[in-house]
C-alpha cells in the first residue's frame, strides 16, 4: 500500500504540469491586456511599455512559463499583477472560507443522498422511493446559479428567515484562529458568532450540495437494490437479525464502493461549483477570488487557484483508492 501511495503521489507531478501549461496558455492567448487593467483605459502609452517589460509580458511564452515553473516548484506563485501581493498569502486567505462551504456541502450532499438512496431502495416503488427519486431528479436538473438565486429570494428576501450573502454579520465579531468560522467559534466559545456563521453558510452549502446530493441518492439507490438482492442478505434475514442490521451492517457498506467513487468525484465538483456559488452569495472564497483574477486577466492569481484545486482534486482521488481497501478487504494494490 505504501508503494501505491508514492507511485501514485509521483504520478501527480506529469498531471500539475499538464494543467498548469493548459491554463498558462489559455491565460496568455485570449484577448486582453492586463497592463490597461492594471492603468486603467487612460494610462499613457509610455507608462504601459515601462510596465509590460517591468512584468515580462514582452518575453516568449516558453521563457514566461519556465519562469512561472520555476518559482512555482519553490513554493512561490508570484506575485498578483493587479495588487502585487504574493499570490500564496492571498490563496491562504481565502482558502479556509472556500473549504468550510466545500466541507458543510460536502456533509449535505454525502449524508442526505446516501440516507434518501436507502429509504427509496428499501421502500422500492412506494411513496418514499418516489419522493425521494423526485427530490433526486428535481437536484439533477437546477443548475447551481438558478437554485442559488431561487433560495436567495425565498428564505433572504420574501421570509427573511437567512442572511443573503458573506460569511458573518456586520455587528458580529470572532476572532480569527484557523480561518473556519464555525471552528473558531468553538475554540473561542463565540455562540453568536456561531449561530450566526452558521446561518450563512445554510443557503449556499444547499445551492452547492443539492445536485451532488441528487447523483448520490440515484447511485446509492441503484447499488442498494443491486446488493439487497444478494444471496448473502437472504441468509442473513433468514438467521432472524433485525432487518435494521441487515440493511445498515450488512448491505450498506458493501453498497458504498461505488458510491464513494462518486463521492471522490464530487469534491471535485464541488470545488469548481463554488466558482459560480461564491459570486451568487458574496463568499469570500478561491471561488470567488478566481473569477475577479479572470476577469482582470491576473495570470499569477489564476494559476494558482487553478493548481490548487488541481492538487486538491488528484489528492482526494488518492484518498478514495485508499478508502476502498477498508470497505472492501479483497482488494488489494500492488
Amino acid at each position: 500500500m505504501t508503494s501505491y501511495i508514492l507511485r501514485r503521489l509521483i504520478a501527480i507531478i506529469p498531471v500539475l504540469l499538464g494543467i498548469s501549461v493548459v491554463v498558462f496558455l489559455i491565460m496568455h492567448l485570449i484577448p486582453g491586456d492586463p497592463v490597461l487593467v492594471m492603468l486603467g483605459e487612460k494610462a499613457s502609452p509610455q507608462r504601459a511599455e515601462e510596465l509590460r517589460r517591468e512584468l515580462g509580458l514582452y518575453d516568449p511564452l516558453y521563457i514566461q512559463y519556465g519562469r512561472f515553473l520555476a518559482r512555482a516548484v519553490q513554493g512561490d506563485l508570484g506575485r498578483s499583477i493587479r495588487t502585487q501581493e504574493k499570490v500564496t498569502r492571498e490563496i491562504a486567505v481565502r482558502f479556509p472560507a472556500t473549504l468550510e462551504l466545500t466541507i458543510c456541502a460536502l456533509l449535505l450532499a454525502v449524508t442526505a443522498g446516501v440516507l434518501l438512496g436507502v429509504i427509496a431502495a428499501v421502500r422500492q416503488y412506494s411513496v418514499w422511493d418516489n419522493l425521494s427519486m423526485v427530490l433526486a431528479v428535481a437536484g439533477v436538473s437546477m443548475p447551481v446559479f438558478w437554485l442559488g438565486l431561487m433560495l436567495i429570494f425565498l428564505f433572504g428576501v420574501a421570509l427573511g428567515w437567512l442572511p443573503l450573502s458573506g460569511r458573518l454579520s456586520v455587528d458580529v465579531h470572532l476572532t480569527s484562529i484557523t480561518g473556519l468560522h464555525l471552528l473558531d467559534a468553538i475554540l473561542t466559545r463565540n455562540s453568536t458568532a456561531f449561530w450566526d456563521a452558521l446561518a450563512h453558510l445554510v443557503l449556499p452549502s444547499v445551492a452547492l450540495g443539492a445536485i451532488q446530493m441528487a447523483i448520490i441518492a440515484r447511485m446509492t439507490r441503484s447499488s442498494m437494490l443491486e446488493v439487497i438482492r444478494q444471496d448473502y442478505i437472504r441468509t442473513a434475514r433468514s438467521k432472524g437479525l433485525a432487518e435494521r442490521v441487515v440493511i445498515y451492517k450488512h448491505a450498506l457498506k458493501n453498497a458504498l464502493i461505488p458510491v464513494v467513487t462518486v463521492v471522490g468525484l464530487t469534491v471535485g465538483r464541488l470545488l469548481g461549483g463554488a466558482v459560480l456559488t461564491e459570486t451568487i452569495f458574496s463568499w469570500p472564497g478561491l471561488g470567488k477570488f478566481a473569477v475577479d483574477a479572470i476577469y482582470s486577466r491576473d495570470y499569477p492569481q489564476v494559476q494558482g487557484v487553478v493548481l490548487l484545486i488541481a492538487t486538491g482534486f488528484v489528492l482526494v482521488n488518492l484518498l478514495v483508492d485508499v478508502i476502498y481497501v477498508f470497505l472492501d478487504p479483497r482488494i488489494r494494490y500492488q
